[in-house]
């Protein structure tokens, strides 16, 4: 079992403009890529009054359409300063996206690592 710590990575200002982890432009994509696979984000910018949501999507099978399986929203100042996904079971046509929901446009540093 091969690890590839950082099989997606970037830093990105996320607006209001949901943005592809996958592809670094708007999104979501679509990746068949098959993995398990697990985002690390920094949210350490985060201030008072922000509002962001992480979102992972996939289809059930590779003709399906893709649906959203997963989300997590980050809010204000965070006490711990990196969020980590869980493990996800991936490859039919996924994504994982960030977006800013309200506050200001942030800077964020963020890697998908990949078990394969």
């Amino acid at each position: 079992m091969a690890i590839t710590l950082n099989a997606y990575t970037g830093t990105e200002t996320v607006t209001t403009t949901e943005w592809s982890m996958t592809t670094d432009t708007s999104g979501p994509d679509v990746d068949t890529t098959a993995g398990i696979f697990q985002a690390f984000i920094d949210v350490s910018a985060l201030a008072a009054g922000d509002v962001f949501e992480f979102k992972v999507y996939e289809k059930v099978l590779s003709g399906s359409t893709q649906r959203l399986v997963y989300y997590a929203r980050a809010a204000n100042a965070q006490g711990t300063p990196v969020y980590v996904s869980p493990s996800l079971v991936l490859g039919n046509g996924w994504d994982m996206t960030l977006l800013k929901v309200s506050g200001t446009d942030r800077s964020i540093d963020w890697r998908i690592s990949k078990v394969a």
